[in-house]
């Protein structure tokens, strides 16, 4: 079927009103065709047939005015038209507009003064023109039809909240898988920096001591070190591949590090010495603290290697029954507070993210320190 049937808007208006005119005019001329004795209708009659029918192509964008247009139009023809039309449904469809359009007070004044309008007519006039209950039943008419206008545009006004609020919902779904994606890149983009950017400078570290270095038993070992950091790092890349490609056979689900393997970390380096010191009784601490403790250590020390002519570093891990510290100490030469970068920025988003907190300053007597406190 074609998009332009059936038609909508001011086009249907349109076509209603001229169904309506050729109806009573075709209703107009069958009573002159019966009664021969009759004279023909005025031009009066059919210009006012003509302006009650043409309102009624506005009669969504103007439903007061067309009511009241119409209405007028009616009053006026039947006194001066003979024989008339049913052109009481013209008023009738414009009543039903104004119900339909939520305009339920003035459909209600418009139909009780319409059909007041008729009782003093009949009553007036002499003649009976709607015999037995017919005026009851058109009061019946009128009241049914601002009825049904009611119901039509509660329906119109519910359909629409309905609409409203799946859009509202769609927004919001939407907007939550932006920031659980936005959420998840940061994430992603933590583990690469601080896991890279460890072992990376630990690797460079590394391999200097060993091209510079005259001993060939430290030689040695420096590339010891190296063979198994770029293991260790492979392995955690992997690890966060793997979760990013979701469909991988033989992706590794080696479980995150957390401070069972703060040992590991500290004793692997080439470079500053590392002293760790615990205080508190250890515990297991939940998956997301543990891992965010050991990154925050990792990516200190990172700065010690890349940033720092630090000799000596301490770590130091304080459990608490609310929270686990860490402190991370170097005696390096003491600077003016760094502008922070992606290292900085993500221990305190760990940090901040856990609902922790996360302090990097130079130390009044030399040396830098990093403070975080992650509830536990």
């Amino acid at each position: 079927m074609s998009r332009d049937w059936p038609p909508r808007g001011r086009t249907a208006d349109l076509v209603l009103a001229l169904v309506l005119f050729a109806a009573i005019a075709a209703a107009t001329v069958a009573q002159m065709a019966e009664d021969h004795e009759r004279a023909l209708v005025p031009w009066l009659g059919w210009l006012l047939m003509g302006i009650g029918c043409g309102a009624l192509a506005f009669r969504r964008s103007r439903p007061i005015a067309v009511v009241a247009v119409t209405a007028v139009a009616s009053a006026a023809y039947y006194p001066v038209t003979e024989p008339d039309g049913p052109m009481m449904v013209v008023f009738v469809v414009a009543l039903y507009s104004v119900a339909a359009q939520g305009h339920l007070v003035i459909a209600s004044a418009a139909g009780s003064a319409a059909m007041a309008a008729v009782a003093y007519g009949e009553i007036s006039s002499g003649v009976n023109h709607l015999a037995d209950g017919a005026l009851y039943l058109l009061a019946g008419w009128f009241v049914a039809v601002v009825a049904v206008g009611a119901v039509v545009h509660n329906r119109h006004a519910y359909l629409r909240e309905a609409e409203l609020r799946a859009v509202e919902a769609e927004r919001g779904r939407e907007e939550e898988a932006l920031r659980r994606t936005t959420e998840e890149r940061l994430r992603i983009a933590r583990e690469l920096h601080d896991v890279l950017g460890h072992n990376i400078s630990l690797i460079n570290v590394q391999a200097s001591a060993a091209l510079h270095g005259k001993d060939p038993a430290r030689a040695d070992e420096a590339l010891t070190a190296i063979k198994e950091t770029s293991k260790e790092t492979l392995r955690e890349l992997r690890t966060t591949l793997g979760v990013l490609r979701q469909v991988d056979e033989t992706a590794p689900v080696a479980p995150p590090p957390g401070l069972d393997r703060l040992e590991e970390l500290t004793t692997r380096a080439i470079g500053p010495e590392i002293r760790t010191e615990i205080e508190g009784d250890p515990r297991p601490l939940p998956p997301e603290a543990d891992l965010a403790a050991f990154r925050i250590v990792q990516e200190a020390l990172t700065n010690v290697t890349k940033h720092s002519d630090a000799t000596a570093v301490t770590v130091r891990i304080r459990y608490t029954p609310a929270a686990v510290r860490v402190q991370i100490d170097d005696d390096g030469r003491s600077k003016p507070a760094p502008t922070p970068g992606n290292g900085i920025r993500g221990m305190t988003e760990r940090a901040e993210a856990l609902g922790g907190t996360l302090a990097a300053a130079p130390r009044p007597d030399g040396g830098f320190r990093v403070e975080a406190s992650i509830p536990a």
